[in-house]
């Protein structure tokens, strides 16, 4: 299996603006999903927003960011980063799943998401927020 841990920024509404900084600064490829795009939307103020965006550099420079949903609470600097754990193997990001998740707090149930067969996030008994998604290549449609 394969896995990486990924720092995820949170933003609220500027998370395009940031990719887009992050690119010109370490190039690579800019992915950048909206709420609109994973056909996710809650709020229609929202729509164009980053539900999943990222930037990946050659040389192995990788960042993730999304604009948190209005509907969860989110102060600047409170919570600015996930650990974002991405493998090709489900069964392995269950098990991380399940031990990660005693004594947690769960946010996403791990299970289908609009982009990915499996995701979930949670925060640890420790405080920390994590992110568990099965890595697959993005389509648009």
């Amino acid at each position: 299996m394969t896995i990486q841990t990924v720092t995820h920024l949170n933003f609220r509404g500027n998370a395009q603006d940031a990719l887009t900084f992050y690119h010109s600064v370490f190039g690579g490829h800019k992915t950048c999903v909206t709420y609109k795009d994973a056909h996710a939307v809650a709020n229609p103020d929202e729509a164009d927003q980053v539900m999943w965006g990222q930037v990946v550099s050659a040389d192995g420079f990788r960042i993730m960011a999304y604009d948190v949903p209005s509907a969860r609470s989110w102060n600047a600097g409170e919570i600015p980063v996930f650990v974002s754990v991405r493998g090709d193997n489900a069964e392995a990001l269950t098990r991380y799943w399940d031990a990660l998740s005693e004594g947690a707090a769960i946010v996403q149930p791990l299970g289908p998401f609009s982009y990915t067969p499996l995701y979930g996030m949670l925060k640890d008994r420790f405080g920390v927020t994590w992110v568990l998604d099965l890595a697959v290549q993005y389509a648009p449609g």
